[in-house]
C-alpha cells in the first residue's frame, strides 16, 4: 500500500519568505530613491525583483509583491497612503498588477525563462517591461490622485519611467542567468502554484 505524501509547508515559508524581502526592497526603494514631490521614486528597484520572483514562483510570487507593495512602498513609507490605508489597499493592486501581466504573459506564451531565443525576449520585453509598467502606474496614479488631486500626470510619468528603465536593465539578463538554476530547485512554479 503506497504512503499518503506529507503535506508540505514549503511555499507558505516561501511566500513568507518573498514577502519579507518584497517589503524591505519597496521600502528601501520608497526611502532612499530620491522622487518627485508625490513621493514617486525616480526608480524603483524592487519591482524588477518583484516580477523576477513571480516569474520563477508563479501565485507566490504575486501575493508576495502584492504585500511587499502594500506594507513596504504604502503603509510604511507613503504619509499620503499610511493616513489614507483603504485608499492604500486598492493602490496596491498595481504592484500586482505589474507581476500578473508577465506571469500570464509567460505561461500563456510558453515563453522560456531562460531566454535562449528572439522571441522569449521580445514577450518579456513586451509583458514584463512595457505593457505591465503602464498598466501599474495608470493604476498607481489613478488611485494616489485620490489622495494627491492634480498629481496624477507627475506620478504617472516617474513611475513608468522609472520602472520601465530598472526591469528592462535586470529583468531579461536575471532570467537570462539564474532561471536554469531555479528550475532545477524545488520551488520553482511551472504554470501558477505547481
Amino acid at each position: 500500500m503506497k504512503k499518503a505524501h506529507e503535506p508540505t509547508y514549503s511555499f507558505v515559508i516561501l511566500t513568507f519568505v518573498l514577502i519579507l524581502v518584497d517589503t524591505v526592497l519597496a521600502y528601501a526603494s520608497t526611502t532612499y530613491i530620491p522622487s518627485n514631490t508625490s513621493g514617486i521614486a525616480y526608480i524603483f528597484p524592487a519591482v524588477a525583483f518583484m516580477i523576477l520572483f513571480t516569474l520563477w514562483y508563479g501565485a507566490y510570487g504575486a501575493i508576495a509583491a502584492y504585500v511587499g507593495t502594500l506594507v513596504g512602498s504604502g503603509l510604511l513609507a507613503t504619509e499620503a497612503l499610511a493616513k489614507n490605508p483603504a485608499i492604500a489597499v486598492v493602490w496596491a493592486v498595481a504592484g500586482l498588477l505589474q507581476v500578473l501581466i508577465p506571469l500570464i504573459a509567460a505561461r500563456s506564451f510558453e515563453i522560456d525563462l531562460t531566454l535562449e531565443n528572439r522571441r522569449d525576449v521580445s514577450l518579456i520585453i513586451l509583458f514584463g517591461v512595457v505593457v505591465n509598467n503602464l498598466v501599474g502606474a495608470a493604476w498607481g496614479a489613478v488611485t494616489l490622485g485620490l489622495v494627491e488631486p492634480g498629481a496624477m500626470g507627475s506620478i504617472f510619468s516617474s513611475w513608468l519611467i522609472g520602472n520601465v528603465i530598472v526591469t528592462l536593465l535586470i529583468v531579461p539578463i536575471a532570467l537570462n542567468v539564474f532561471t536554469p538554476k531555479i528550475q532545477k530547485s524545488r520551488f520553482f512554479v511551472k504554470r501558477y502554484w505547481e
